[in-house]
């Protein structure tokens, strides 16, 4: 019991990514832009470090410096689809990415704990997260899927079908960059790209109707992270680096029964 009642604001906390980030997975993955995610969190990242580096270290004025690289970050991954004509945009996603993480690594060496603070925003530290961080994140969340479901037609005619314009594509990349400022910080960045890849990848094995892989992804990654989380706590190892490790497993272990109940069909 005592466990539990530690543990539930880490379950409610890994519920609301997965809800969320599930969600944008089935985009990001129909789009064939795998690592946005990745890349953005990064950016982000540096957006925190960057106030770190600044001496701007309080909760509020990272998430300011995180909101700012978010509208870049946005604003730059808005034109993808015209990178694409003249390179391959997951390059160039790679090369953003590398570059945010680069620059991390060159300001935070400047800040007096640089190495803990790399850490702190790679993995995240969503095992202490509080109720009153749960409560904004969820107005925030639910905020960003009532106006993407009030917008759907938009939103799945830019992704299943190329149509729409520079706005739509803005305001696609803008949501998931606000998505991305609270959950970087309350997860870190290995968590949040585990979240929006793996369980949208894992309802993809069983169809491609768009809410059905949504609804495969919620019920199988929310499964895997409670036994990540529990599991984690019980051994005394880092959260975010064993819900991802979970997830992963996972998600090849379905892969494997995927690929051996083919070959028996083709048998």
């Amino acid at each position: 019991m005592e466990t539990l009642s530690f543990l539930i604001y880490p379950f409610i906390g890994c519920v609301l990514l997965i809800l969320i980030h599930a969600y944008f997975g089935v985009h990001i993955l129909e789009r064939g832009i795998i690592f946005v995610d990745l890349c953005m969190a990064q950016f982000i990242g540096l957006g925190i470090a960057v106030a770190l580096f600044m001496g701007h270290d309080t909760a509020v004025d990272k998430t300011v410096y995180a909101l700012v690289f978010a509208f870049l970050g946005a604003s730059i991954l808005t034109l993808t689809r015209k990178v694409s004509r003249i390179i391959n945009v997951e390059a160039f996603i790679g090369v953003l990415y590398i570059f945010s993480l680069a620059a991390s690594i060159l300001v935070l060496d400047r800040t007096p704990h640089g190495l803990e603070e790399l850490k702190a925003i790679l993995n995240g530290n969503i095992i202490w997260v509080t109720p009153s961080e749960l409560l904004k994140t969820f107005a925030l969340y639910s905020g960003i899927l009532a106006f993407h479901y009030i917008f759907r037609g938009k939103f799945f005619a830019l992704t299943y079908e190329g149509k729409g314009g520079i706005l739509w594509e803005f305001l696609f990349f803008f949501t998931f960059a606000l998505v991305l400022v609270s959950s970087v910080q309350m997860a870190g960045i290995l968590q949040v790209f585990s979240f929006l890849v793996i369980p949208a990848l894992m309802g993809r094995l069983y169809t491609r109707k768009p809410w059905n892989v949504l609804l495969w992804g919620w019920a199988i990654g929310i499964a895997a992270s409670v036994f990540g989380i529990t599991l984690s706590y019980k051994l005394d190892f880092p959260t975010a680096p064993f819900i991802v490790a979970s997830l992963s497993l996972c998600f090849f272990a379905l892969l494997l029964v995927k690929a051996l109940t083919a070959g028996r069909q083709e048998g």
